[in-house]
């Protein structure tokens, strides 16, 4: 009796304390309560092979993990593996495929077909497969960057919109492009907006994508330290830094957003970004509030480029699959 009415006060209490950082929308940053835990070696890889850099993971219709990691090292050049893998809800490994065919792999979607795009950053390319490894559709050039209408250079992420239009977070900072752009369902070229800057529309490092219930388009202009909200004809609508340097980017069940901060920090430099902390954050992508933050754990966050999740996705409870490139891991956080 007692273990059930402490379970009943905790349950209590936890909704208690949502609600509590759900009315206070300018909470200061790094504040917000964590209810989860973390679990470490869920997913097993095959007998000899351990895990590369990633940051792409998504979800299918049925409750499979998709992750593309960099073939056991931080590039999948000249590497025999194949580096998109499926594993079940149990963490077991059920197919993997996509050897030889991409350099890179920096983001993976599943469309509502249960069809997986991959991104790939050094390969200037956008590859959709179907859930057996055959490829349906290529966008850009292989090993050819550009900034023309069928060109990317160093593309970061890509988002299926409900009527299957293609868009495409194309940039990773440096002398690569800092745009948005939009295709057909076929491949065709419709626009593009966006240029290398600060202002409303503008980007600097366009590193993630997602859309909302509504179909807004949301953007993680990650080195501006915020997130921007367009319509998809790439009308400016809102921008958001209270979910600090967005590296990834999912909104699930309920519009619940989850953001992952894999460079935040205090020093002068790359990731400048005073006051705030690595780590997770969930909250609402109607209000911008958010509700719950996961910190990095990493030992030295100051002294690493990143750490902690870059990819991340949720399924329909509320379960956070967190990719990370710098610790080569995936991680499952769970409430």
């Amino acid at each position: 009796m007692l273990i059930v009415k402490r379970r009943a006060w905790l349950a209590v209490l936890s909704v208690i304390t949502l609600a509590a950082a759900l009315a206070q929308p300018g909470a200061a940053p790094n504040s917000q309560p964590n209810p989860y835990r973390t679990i470490e070696n869920f997913f097993k890889m095959p007998e000899g092979r351990a895990w590369g850099s990633t940051s792409a993971v998504d979800l299918d219709g049925d409750g499979h993990i998709w992750v593309a990691e960099r073939c056991g090292a931080n590039s999948c050049a000249d590497s025999p593996l194949a580096p998109v893998l499926e594993f079940d809800s149990r963490g077991k490994l059920l197919k993997s495929f996509g050897a030889g065919m991409l350099l890179f792999p920096h983001n993976l979607v599943v469309d509502g077909d249960g069809n997986i795009w991959v991104t790939d950053g050094r390969g200037h390319q956008i590859v959709k497969f179907n859930p057996d490894g055959k490829v349906l559709l290529t966008l850009g050039k292989k090993g050819v960057p550009g900034d023309g209408p069928d060109t990317f250079n160093q593309p970061s992420a890509v988002a299926i919109a409900p009527n299957g239009d293609i868009f495409v977070a194309d940039g990773h900072g440096g002398n690569s492009n800092a745009r948005v752009v939009k295709f057909s369902k076929d491949g065709t070229f419709l626009k593009t907006w966006g240029k290398k800057g600060a202002a409303p529309g503008e980007f600097d490092t366009p590193h993630c994508l997602a859309f909302d219930s509504t179909g807004r388009l949301f953007v993680g202009d990650r080195a501006n330290n915020r997130i921007q909200i367009f319509d998809q004809d790439g009308k400016f609508l809102d921008q958001w830094p209270q979910f600090s340097r967005p590296s990834g980017l999912y909104i699930g069940k309920g519009d619940i957003l989850y953001v992952s901060d894999s460079e935040s920090r205090e020093r002068d430099g790359y990731g400048h970004h005073p006051g705030w902390k690595r780590g997770i954050r969930v909250g609402s992508a109607r209000t911008g509030v958010v509700a719950a933050f996961i910190p990095d754990t990493f030992a030295d966050p100051e002294g690493a480029a990143t750490s902690g999740s870059e990819g991340i996705a949720a399924d329909s409870q509320g379960v956070i699959y967190g990719a990370e490139v710098g610790q080569k891991d995936l991680k499952k956080y769970v409430k």
